[in-house]
Protein backbone atom coordinates (compact mmCIF):
# COMPACT_ATOMS: atom_id res chain seq x y z
CA UNK A 1 0.00 0.00 0.00
CA UNK A 2 1.89 3.22 -0.46
CA UNK A 3 1.43 6.10 1.16
CA UNK A 4 -0.29 9.60 -0.14
CA UNK A 5 0.63 13.10 1.17
CA UNK A 6 -2.06 16.14 1.22
CA UNK A 7 -1.17 18.73 -1.48
CA UNK A 8 -4.23 21.14 -0.71
CA UNK A 9 -7.93 21.82 -0.94
CA UNK A 10 -8.68 21.16 -4.77
CA UNK A 11 -10.24 24.63 -6.54
CA UNK A 12 -13.96 23.12 -6.58
CA UNK A 13 -13.69 23.29 -2.77
CA UNK A 14 -14.92 19.77 -2.02
CA UNK A 15 -11.95 17.69 -2.69
CA UNK A 16 -8.48 17.41 -1.77
CA UNK A 17 -5.40 16.88 -3.75
CA UNK A 18 -2.85 13.93 -2.65
CA UNK A 19 0.43 13.07 -4.29
CA UNK A 20 2.55 10.37 -4.35
CA UNK A 21 5.89 10.99 -3.29
CA UNK A 22 7.60 8.44 -5.10
CA UNK A 23 5.77 8.93 -8.40
CA UNK A 24 4.41 12.40 -8.55
CA UNK A 25 1.72 11.48 -9.37
CA UNK A 26 -1.05 13.24 -7.51
CA UNK A 27 -4.78 12.01 -6.97
CA UNK A 28 -8.01 13.64 -5.99
CA UNK A 29 -10.06 12.68 -2.86
CA UNK A 30 -13.73 14.24 -2.18
CA UNK A 31 -13.99 15.72 1.07
CA UNK A 32 -17.06 13.80 2.52
CA UNK A 33 -18.56 12.78 6.05
CA UNK A 34 -16.59 9.78 5.76
CA UNK A 35 -13.09 11.48 5.00
CA UNK A 36 -14.10 14.25 8.05
CA UNK A 37 -14.94 10.95 10.53
CA UNK A 38 -11.78 9.31 9.38
CA UNK A 39 -9.92 12.48 10.28
CA UNK A 40 -11.50 12.64 13.81
CA UNK A 41 -10.96 8.88 14.50
CA UNK A 42 -15.03 8.50 14.89
CA UNK A 43 -15.21 5.05 14.23
CA UNK A 44 -18.85 4.48 15.12
CA UNK A 45 -19.53 7.28 12.81
CA UNK A 46 -17.71 5.31 9.76
CA UNK A 47 -19.98 2.80 10.23
CA UNK A 48 -23.24 4.46 10.43
CA UNK A 49 -22.26 6.20 6.72
CA UNK A 50 -21.40 2.58 5.60
CA UNK A 51 -24.61 1.15 6.23
CA UNK A 52 -26.63 4.94 5.17
CA UNK A 53 -24.70 4.10 1.59
CA UNK A 54 -25.72 0.24 1.35
CA UNK A 55 -29.45 0.78 3.08
CA UNK A 56 -31.71 3.26 2.80
CA UNK A 57 -32.35 2.08 6.90
CA UNK A 58 -30.46 4.61 8.38
CA UNK A 59 -28.78 4.09 12.12
CA UNK A 60 -31.18 5.54 13.92
CA UNK A 61 -34.06 3.45 12.68
CA UNK A 62 -32.64 0.63 12.90
CA UNK A 63 -32.38 1.41 16.84
CA UNK A 64 -35.80 1.91 16.93
CA UNK A 65 -36.76 -1.20 15.50
CA UNK A 66 -34.49 -3.34 18.10
CA UNK A 67 -36.29 -0.97 20.66
CA UNK A 68 -39.34 -2.10 19.82
CA UNK A 69 -38.93 -5.78 19.76
CA UNK A 70 -37.27 -6.69 17.02
CA UNK A 71 -34.34 -8.76 16.65
CA UNK A 72 -30.82 -8.04 15.09
CA UNK A 73 -31.61 -11.08 12.78
CA UNK A 74 -35.08 -9.78 11.40
CA UNK A 75 -33.49 -5.86 10.93
CA UNK A 76 -30.64 -7.25 8.93
CA UNK A 77 -32.79 -8.99 6.75
CA UNK A 78 -34.92 -5.68 6.58
CA UNK A 79 -32.17 -3.65 5.68
CA UNK A 80 -30.21 -6.42 3.81
CA UNK A 81 -26.55 -5.63 5.29
CA UNK A 82 -24.85 -7.97 7.33
CA UNK A 83 -25.87 -8.59 10.97
CA UNK A 84 -22.68 -7.78 11.87
CA UNK A 85 -23.10 -4.21 10.38
CA UNK A 86 -26.54 -4.01 12.60
CA UNK A 87 -24.93 -5.15 15.89
CA UNK A 88 -22.93 -2.19 16.78
CA UNK A 89 -25.57 -0.28 16.21
CA UNK A 90 -28.50 -2.74 18.13
CA UNK A 91 -25.85 -3.38 20.82
CA UNK A 92 -26.79 -0.48 23.23
CA UNK A 93 -30.32 -0.69 22.35
CA UNK A 94 -30.15 -4.49 23.59
CA UNK A 95 -28.24 -3.63 26.88
CA UNK A 96 -31.29 -1.05 27.56
CA UNK A 97 -33.65 -4.20 26.68
CA UNK A 98 -31.94 -6.61 28.63
CA UNK A 99 -31.83 -4.46 32.28
CA UNK A 100 -35.74 -3.81 31.28
CA UNK A 101 -36.45 -6.74 32.15
CA UNK A 102 -34.14 -7.45 35.11
CA UNK A 103 -36.20 -4.07 36.71
CA UNK A 104 -39.49 -5.48 35.74
CA UNK A 105 -38.90 -8.37 37.63
CA UNK A 106 -38.55 -6.57 40.70
CA UNK A 107 -42.11 -4.93 40.21
CA UNK A 108 -44.88 -5.23 41.57
CA UNK A 109 -48.29 -7.04 39.83
CA UNK A 110 -51.28 -5.53 40.30
CA UNK A 111 -54.38 -7.11 41.51
CA UNK A 112 -58.15 -6.32 41.87
CA UNK A 113 -56.88 -4.83 45.66
CA UNK A 114 -53.71 -3.08 44.79
CA UNK A 115 -50.73 -3.81 44.00
CA UNK A 116 -49.23 -7.28 44.99
CA UNK A 117 -46.57 -7.29 48.06
CA UNK A 118 -44.24 -9.30 46.05
CA UNK A 119 -42.05 -8.68 43.31
CA UNK A 120 -43.30 -10.42 39.76
CA UNK A 121 -40.22 -12.19 39.72
CA UNK A 122 -41.23 -13.71 43.25
CA UNK A 123 -44.79 -14.83 42.19
CA UNK A 124 -43.99 -16.45 38.79
CA UNK A 125 -41.38 -18.19 40.46
CA UNK A 126 -43.94 -19.81 42.97
CA UNK A 127 -46.07 -20.31 40.06
CA UNK A 128 -43.60 -22.31 38.29
CA UNK A 129 -43.01 -24.63 41.21
CA UNK A 130 -46.63 -24.88 41.45
CA UNK A 131 -46.88 -26.26 38.09
CA UNK A 132 -43.73 -28.73 38.34
CA UNK A 133 -41.77 -26.85 35.93
CA UNK A 134 -38.08 -25.12 35.83
CA UNK A 135 -38.00 -21.56 36.32
CA UNK A 136 -34.57 -21.16 35.63
CA UNK A 137 -34.98 -22.16 31.83
CA UNK A 138 -37.28 -19.52 31.32
CA UNK A 139 -36.30 -16.09 29.02
CA UNK A 140 -37.36 -12.22 30.01
CA UNK A 141 -37.63 -10.22 27.56
CA UNK A 142 -38.71 -6.54 27.25
CA UNK A 143 -39.19 -3.77 24.07
CA UNK A 144 -40.79 -0.83 23.98
CA UNK A 145 -44.43 -0.01 21.99
CA UNK A 146 -46.88 2.96 22.03
CA UNK A 147 -44.71 4.65 24.72
CA UNK A 148 -44.52 1.80 27.46
CA UNK A 149 -42.37 -0.97 28.41
CA UNK A 150 -43.69 -4.78 27.42
CA UNK A 151 -42.49 -7.31 29.51
CA UNK A 152 -42.20 -10.66 28.41
CA UNK A 153 -41.94 -14.06 29.66
CA UNK A 154 -41.38 -17.24 27.63
CA UNK A 155 -40.74 -20.75 28.05
CA UNK A 156 -41.72 -23.94 27.04
CA UNK A 157 -44.30 -26.56 28.76
CA UNK A 158 -43.99 -30.15 26.70
CA UNK A 159 -44.23 -29.50 23.14
CA UNK A 160 -45.67 -26.35 23.04
CA UNK A 161 -43.74 -22.57 23.43
CA UNK A 162 -45.10 -20.59 25.71
CA UNK A 163 -45.12 -16.60 26.50
CA UNK A 164 -46.93 -14.28 28.44
CA UNK A 165 -46.88 -10.51 28.40
CA UNK A 166 -47.26 -7.40 31.28
CA UNK A 167 -46.82 -3.80 30.59
CA UNK A 168 -44.31 -2.41 32.90
CA UNK A 169 -44.23 1.17 34.47
CA UNK A 170 -40.84 2.15 36.10
CA UNK A 171 -40.91 4.01 40.11
CA UNK A 172 -40.47 3.56 43.07
CA UNK A 173 -40.06 0.39 44.74
CA UNK A 174 -39.83 -1.24 41.98
CA UNK A 175 -42.53 0.19 39.81
CA UNK A 176 -46.15 -1.92 38.82
CA UNK A 177 -46.49 -5.08 36.15
CA UNK A 178 -49.72 -5.56 34.64
CA UNK A 179 -50.89 -8.39 33.28
CA UNK A 180 -51.80 -8.25 29.22
CA UNK A 181 -52.89 -11.96 28.34
CA UNK A 182 -54.42 -15.45 30.01
CA UNK A 183 -50.75 -16.44 30.49
CA UNK A 184 -49.90 -13.53 32.78
CA UNK A 185 -52.86 -13.56 34.48
CA UNK A 186 -52.58 -17.43 34.97
CA UNK A 187 -48.95 -17.04 36.53
CA UNK A 188 -50.37 -14.43 39.32
CA UNK A 189 -52.85 -16.76 40.22
CA UNK A 190 -50.85 -20.77 40.15
CA UNK A 191 -53.75 -21.95 42.68
CA UNK A 192 -56.58 -21.22 40.32
CA UNK A 193 -58.21 -23.52 37.84
CA UNK A 194 -57.62 -23.09 34.51
CA UNK A 195 -60.34 -21.59 32.18
CA UNK A 196 -59.97 -24.36 29.39
CA UNK A 197 -61.47 -26.61 32.79
CA UNK A 198 -63.81 -24.91 34.14
CA UNK A 199 -65.49 -23.87 30.62
CA UNK A 200 -66.01 -27.73 29.84
CA UNK A 201 -67.16 -28.54 33.70
CA UNK A 202 -70.04 -25.30 32.70
CA UNK A 203 -70.74 -27.47 29.43
CA UNK A 204 -71.19 -30.81 30.74
CA UNK A 205 -73.29 -28.89 34.15
CA UNK A 206 -75.18 -27.62 31.28
CA UNK A 207 -75.58 -30.68 29.03
CA UNK A 208 -76.68 -33.10 31.95
CA UNK A 209 -80.09 -32.90 33.85
CA UNK A 210 -80.75 -31.94 37.17
CA UNK A 211 -81.84 -34.99 39.54
CA UNK A 212 -85.25 -34.11 41.37
CA UNK A 213 -84.52 -34.43 45.08
CA UNK A 214 -86.29 -37.52 46.79
CA UNK A 215 -87.67 -35.63 49.61
CA UNK A 216 -89.72 -33.62 46.89
CA UNK A 217 -90.54 -35.74 43.86
CA UNK A 218 -91.82 -33.84 41.03
CA UNK A 219 -95.26 -35.27 39.39
CA UNK A 220 -94.55 -37.14 35.75
CA UNK A 221 -97.10 -35.66 33.20
CA UNK A 222 -99.62 -38.93 32.72
CA UNK A 223 -99.27 -40.88 29.24
CA UNK A 224 -101.73 -40.56 26.79
CA UNK A 225 -103.97 -43.96 26.87
CA UNK A 226 -102.97 -46.20 24.27
CA UNK A 227 -105.15 -49.46 23.29
CA UNK A 228 -103.98 -52.09 25.01
CA UNK A 229 -102.27 -55.28 22.54
CA UNK A 230 -104.71 -58.70 23.14
CA UNK A 231 -103.19 -60.65 25.14
CA UNK A 232 -100.91 -63.35 22.91
CA UNK A 233 -102.25 -67.24 23.06
CA UNK A 234 -100.09 -68.12 25.13
CA UNK A 235 -100.97 -66.00 28.21
CA UNK A 236 -104.63 -66.43 27.89
CA UNK A 237 -106.06 -68.37 31.07
CA UNK A 238 -106.36 -72.20 30.88
CA UNK A 239 -109.70 -73.93 31.38
CA UNK A 240 -109.70 -76.16 34.95
CA UNK A 241 -110.32 -78.99 32.68
CA UNK A 242 -110.15 -80.01 29.18
CA UNK A 243 -113.02 -79.48 26.75
CA UNK A 244 -115.20 -82.52 25.64
CA UNK A 245 -115.36 -83.75 22.04
CA UNK A 246 -119.22 -84.55 22.70
CA UNK A 247 -121.44 -83.47 25.06
CA UNK A 248 -121.97 -85.75 28.10
CA UNK A 249 -126.02 -86.77 28.88
CA UNK A 250 -126.79 -86.06 32.14
CA UNK A 251 -129.46 -88.33 33.81
CA UNK A 252 -132.40 -86.65 34.49
CA UNK A 253 -132.75 -86.18 38.21
CA UNK A 254 -136.56 -87.21 38.25
CA UNK A 255 -136.16 -90.54 36.95
CA UNK A 256 -134.28 -92.96 39.44
CA UNK A 257 -136.60 -91.44 42.13
CA UNK A 258 -139.73 -92.30 40.28
CA UNK A 259 -138.37 -95.99 39.17
CA UNK A 260 -137.24 -96.51 42.45
CA UNK A 261 -140.36 -95.54 44.11
CA UNK A 262 -142.51 -97.41 41.73
CA UNK A 263 -140.56 -100.91 43.12
CA UNK A 264 -140.97 -99.79 46.39
CA UNK A 265 -145.03 -99.40 46.17
CA UNK A 266 -145.30 -102.69 44.15
CA UNK A 267 -143.59 -104.73 46.76
CA UNK A 268 -145.48 -103.03 49.64
CA UNK A 269 -148.71 -103.14 48.17
CA UNK A 270 -149.13 -106.80 46.41
CA UNK A 271 -150.96 -106.94 43.41
CA UNK A 272 -154.98 -108.64 43.42
CA UNK A 273 -154.25 -112.10 41.94
CA UNK A 274 -151.36 -112.39 44.47
CA UNK A 275 -153.83 -112.31 47.50
CA UNK A 276 -156.35 -114.68 45.65
CA UNK A 277 -154.10 -117.59 44.67
CA UNK A 278 -151.82 -116.59 47.83
CA UNK A 279 -148.39 -116.58 45.24
CA UNK A 280 -146.57 -113.55 44.23
CA UNK A 281 -146.21 -112.92 40.43
CA UNK A 282 -143.54 -113.20 38.19
CA UNK A 283 -144.37 -109.55 36.75
CA UNK A 284 -141.84 -107.05 36.68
Amino acid sequence: MRALRVVGLHEDGKSIVCEDPARRERFLLPADERLRAAARGDITRLGQIEIELESQMRPREIQARIRAGESVQQVASSAGVPEARVERFAYPVLLERSRTADLAQSAHPIREDGPDVRTLGEVVSYAFGVRGQDYTKAEWDAWKGDGKWIVALRWQAGRSDMSAHWSFAPGAHGGTATALDEQAEDLLEPNRAPRTLRAVAEEIAVAEPEQPMLSEPEPEPEPEPEPEPAPAPAQRAKPLLPPLSHPVERPKPQEQPQKSRSKRARASVPAWEDVLLGVRSQRG
